[in-house]
């Protein structure tokens, strides 16, 4: 496992020296390393950049739950949330995708770099099964091209989430609402 806090530049881009996202993880001693990349323009290139499967890459997906309600939603690359399953969990009928200025506007982070760590509130966070036995995952790490790699295990326990069956294989014919 990557040495508390250690960073790794994956490529010869300039590195700059946080985000919040890094510093809430820090402070909590949970062992990471940071890669940053050019900006990906897919789930599969920012994988490939990292040189990590593609499964092992978490998209931070926040959800409306209700008027000033929100969950992140982790969901591996090649994998895509279920509406039903998700909707079961947080036993409601109704969620939303909020747009891309309401959804900096609770967490402090442009679409494309949200992540749970840092945000400007502690959102619930939901982290799919399918990642646990995995060696390592990829998360957010605050900005575009920077993300963070470790322990499934040790996600869960900084984000205190909740692990459940939320995703399903994604199929590129299948439509979100």
């Amino acid at each position: 496992m990557p040495s508390e806090g250690a960073i790794r530049a994956v490529s010869s881009r300039p590195m700059d020296p946080s985000t919040p996202a890094i510093d809430a993880l820090t402070a909590q001693g949970i062992p990471f390393t940071v890669a940053r990349t050019a900006r990906a323009r897919s789930a599969e290139e920012s994988a490939a950049l990292q040189g990590i499967p593609l499964g092992s890459l978490l998209r931070t997906i926040v959800v409306r739950r209700d008027e000033d309600a929100y969950v992140f939603v982790l969901v591996p690359g090649g994998r895509r949330f279920d509406w039903p399953k998700l909707r079961a969990l947080l036993g409601v009928s109704r969620l939303s995708l909020p747009d891309a200025e309401e959804a900096r506007a609770v967490t402090g982070y442009p679409r494309g770099a949200i992540t749970p760590f840092g945000s400007l509130r502690a959102w619930p966070v939901i982290a799919d099964a399918s990642i646990v036995d995995l060696p390592v995952v990829a998360i957010g790490g605050g900005a575009h091209g920077v993300n963070v790699h470790l322990a499934p295990a040790d996600l869960v326990a900084a984000a205190d989430a909740t692990v459940a069956d939320v995703t399903a294989v994604e199929d590129p014919h299948d439509a979100e609402p």
